[in-house]
């Protein structure tokens, strides 16, 4: 990736849900796990084991309500992304002490090297946008999630 990176760049067509159930931050990181192996072919195991392996280094709930759950893993080829809009807000252990209900789940290939960072880097930036994250907690479905993060992607590169 030389280019900068978007969030649509990450994000394949059913890789966005709203209303996605968790009462705790284990089943949400199970549940994306799950979500995430059916989109990109690597074994649920195996990305329930890379994320929670980094969770236990140290939160990824990086306040105001978000959480970017990462990690590198193998199997994968290019950087993904998955984004979800909980039902309801759950206990994340983030730097604020704030409940989450806006996750992005991010992997990169095990060689990934600097893409890695430079897409954790523009979920981060994306996701510091008040304005933003707002209107993704009103979007009435993932195809308006979908929608806004396009947008934003777009927005960014102008």
């Amino acid at each position: 990736m030389n280019k900068p990176v978007s969030l649509c760049d990450l994000l394949g067509s059913d890789a966005v849900m709203a209303g996605l159930e968790a009462t705790d931050k284990k089943q949400l990181i199970q549940t994306l796990s799950r979500h995430a192996s059916a989109q990109w072919g690597v074994e649920e195991h195996v990305l329930f084991d890379v994320l929670w392996e980094r969770e236990k280094l140290g939160t990824t709930g990086v306040g105001q309500g978000i959480a970017i759950p990462h990690g590198r893993v193998a199997g994968l080829e290019t950087v993904r992304g998955f984004f979800a809009r909980l039902a309801s807000p759950i206990d994340f252990d983030s730097v604020d002490g704030r409940p989450v209900d806006l996750v992005f789940l991010l992997l990169a290939p095990e060689s990934a090297g600097a893409d890695h960072l430079h897409a954790l880097a523009a979920v981060s930036r994306a996701l510091r946008n008040t304005a933003l994250c707002d209107q993704l907690r009103s979007a009435k479905d993932a195809a308006a999630i979908n929608a806004l993060l396009n947008k934003a992607s777009l927005a960014e590169a102008a």
